[in-house]
């Protein structure tokens, strides 16, 4: 779903727009980002940075357009004020000049989900976003990922295996054995489906 591989067969749909088989900067560029179970940041750049370096068709990144800086500094003003935003609904606004190997394992969790937010997706893939997080932080990751579909309009497709956190927070669920669909539907009807049962408690 994310260009990372290539499907053998099947077909994936965004937005009633067939995308099987693109490459992940085209995904990007339609409105779909995704995080990664171990982050995978740029570490010696610094939480601010690591945000401005996600911004779509930057001015300044292109030869001829940054020699001149009245052509890309008013862009530049305002993926800074976005970032900024973007930090504050985070909790990261004090870390903004800290290097990202600086942060804790939950703090890079939160600036990578950043990162993604400033490519103003609408559909972010999660790969285990609490994964090695305390349960404190992890509670508080889920809430903001609910205040961020909520009030932005975001949708989340996430892969989790902490189920006693994330089942408090998610209104669909599917679970899969062995590469295959064993059961979709409610959190509380798919962990208590027999078939979900026996494939991962083998009872």
């Amino acid at each position: 779903m994310t260009g990372f591989y290539r499907p053998d067969s099947g077909k994936v749909e965004f937005n009633s727009t067939d995308i099987t088989g693109h490459m992940p900067h085209e995904l990007y560029h339609l409105g779909i980002a995704r995080t990664f179970q171990i982050p995978a940041l740029f570490w010696k750049l610094t939480v601010l940075e690591n945000l401005l370096v996600a911004e779509k068709k930057n001015p300044g990144e292109r030869f001829g357009k940054a020699l001149l800086r009245r052509m890309w500094e008013h862009e530049e003003e305002n993926a800074a004020a976005k970032a900024a935003r973007i930090l504050k609904a985070l909790g990261l606004e004090e870390s903004w000049n800290k290097p990202a190997y600086l942060l804790s394992g939950g703090q890079m969790k939160l600036l990578e989900l950043g990162r993604a937010l400033m490519s103003d997706a609408k559909l972010l893939l999660l790969d285990e976003p609490v994964s090695g997080v305390n349960p404190t932080l992890a509670h508080e990751i889920f809430s903001k990922i609910l205040k961020l579909r909520d009030e932005a309009g975001i949708s989340f497709l996430i892969i989790e295996h902490r189920l006693d956190i994330a089942l408090k927070y998610v209104d669909h669920m599917n679970a899969m054995a062995l590469g295959k669909l064993i059961a979709s539907g409610k959190p509380n009807e798919v962990v208590t489906d027999p078939k979900v049962v026996e494939a991962y408690l083998g009872k």
